[in-house]
């Protein structure tokens, strides 16, 4: 077994060094083969299913970072539909900004290869076009990064219209900048006469073939964004709506296959997908909720977040994460059978400052609680002591989790005591939904309400504002 240094054995006078053997190995990380058989009554086959290997670099933190690390690079990969032959990983101070892994380690990854017959290699990180192209030519199959592997997942797993178009137009903003032309004759460029020495056969319409893809990709996108704001258009109108009536909303995020979707069917009997895979939920759903007391509010299911997020992907699903902006609450999930569930926080965090959401009231609930002992909860409790621990699955600590929103939900501004006529019940309906009803009594003259509502309601209930007859006891001596 391989001895690892601790950091004191690692920190020199002039800062940090990596021991020798870590900085030429490749470690091998456990776990990593994925082997699926699609079984018939008649015979086993094997699933043909795109066939990777996992490539690494682990630059800071522990170990066990660097192995989540590579686990989650491993269910994206099988999530996108592929194979995973092997995983890893080496240690540097930091990327190598010629080939990413240094120049060294490619040929062991292309040994990897052969090995293996793996035809993709994915790598745990986002690389510059020079680096794809140097990794390519030299190991000989095709090499993505972890940005293009969850671009890709997204594109399997967008279903609206408005989601197909924010992947399609983050997968070219990615695109545009890793463009490249096999062979001479597609980078040929030559127009009127001979240019260049070019001679006959090599005239051309004054452009080269990746000056072509960038300026048919710039059109594209310029086509999927004025789609977007028309569609962002119909979204804005709903929220107006629910801003003029003063609805209170629950925004529900958090890492990705943290349950989200599961909770908001708990809480609500949506309806919405559930499934056991990374991304699954793209397009937001919002439904209608009641609090105990009778007040309307909303709750939105939004697409999850996972380290390192493409920042074109932030900026494509700006539209749909905006969602989570304007909420009055976050409801921030979190798995609790997660082996670090503190990067998950801190994933959604970092994601949450990005659209603008950082400073909104949040409450943290951690679920699937029932996948984990009593013992594992106790650290959860100590990274955040205010939090709920419920199982969507079992409905264990629903009712708690419903009572704490209710609880943190915005109250209305004004408190008012009116009778208001039967024939204008209209006016107790929207009380019942937009305000607190406080007391109810019904009279003569009509219903007697004391209750806290917003100004604009309290407005129009002003003409029927109620003086209780013992308030003026006091003064007639």
């Amino acid at each position: 077994m391989t001895d690892h240094h601790g950091e004191d054995d690692i920190l020199e006078a002039d800062g940090e060094q990596l021991d020798l053997a870590e900085r030429i190995s490749l470690r091998r990380v456990p776990g990593m083969s994925t082997q699926l058989a699609d079984i018939s009554e008649v015979e086993y086959r094997e699933l043909q299913l795109e066939r990777v290997v996992l490539v690494g670099v682990w630059t800071h933190g522990s170990e066990a970072d660097s192995d989540n690390a590579m686990a989650e690079l491993k269910l994206l990969a099988e999530t996108a539909g592929s194979e995973v032959l092997d995983g890893l990983v080496q240690r540097r101070s930091s990327p190598d900004p010629a080939t990413y892994i240094g120049r060294g380690k490619v040929d062991e990854v292309r040994e990897v290869v052969i090995a293996t017959g793996a035809d993709t290699v994915i790598m745990d990180g986002e690389l510059e076009p020079a680096q794809l192209r140097n990794l390519e030519d030299r190991i000989g199959v095709k090499v993505i990064d972890r940005t293009a592997l969850i671009l890709d997942i997204f594109a399997q797993h967008a279903k609206s219209n408005e989601g197909k178009a924010q992947v399609e137009l983050a997968q070219l903003q990615y695109l545009r900048q890793r463009l490249r032309g096999w062979g001479g004759n597609l980078s040929r460029q030559a127009g009127g006469r001979a240019a260049g020495g070019a001679g006959i056969g090599g005239r051309g319409p004054g452009e080269t073939k990746i000056e072509t893809d960038r300026r048919r990709i710039r059109t594209r996108i310029a086509q999927l964004r004025k789609r977007l704001r028309d569609l962002d258009g119909v979204r804005e109108t709903k929220r107006a709506e629910r801003r003029r009536n003063q609805v209170p909303s629950v925004a529900i995020v958090g890492y990705t296959n943290a349950g989200k979707s599961s909770l908001l069917n708990r809480l609500t009997g949506a309806g919405v997908l559930v499934e056991d895979a990374l991304f699954a939920t793209l397009d937001p759903t919002t439904r209608r909720a009641e609090a105990s007391d009778g007040r309307v509010f909303t709750l939105t299911d939004t697409v999850g977040f996972v380290r390192h997020l493409p920042h074109d992907l932030v900026e494509a699903f700006r539209s749909t994460l905006e969602e989570s902006a304007q909420a009055d609450l976050l409801l921030h999930v979190v798995d609790a059978s997660d082996p670090d569930p503190a990067g998950q926080i801190a994933a959604v965090r970092t994601v949450l400052n990005e659209i603008g959401a950082g400073s909104l009231p949040e409450m943290i609930a951690f679920n699937k609680i029932d996948l984990v002992t009593e013992a594992a909860l106790v650290p959860l409790r100590t990274l955040a002591p205010d939090a709920v621990f419920v199982s969507a699955r079992t409905g264990d600590g629903v009712a708690e989790l419903r009572a704490r929103v209710e609880a943190r939900l915005p109250r209305p501004a004004s408190e008012v005591n009116v009778l208001i006529p039967y024939a204008r019940h209209d006016l107790v309906d929207c009380i019942h939904k937009a305000g607190e009803l406080l007391a109810t009594e019904h009279t003569p003259e009509g219903t007697l309400v004391h209750a806290r509502v917003n100004e604009d309601l309290a407005g129009e209930l002003e003409q029927y504002r109620h003086v209780p007859a013992d308030s003026t006891d006091g003064s007639d001596g």
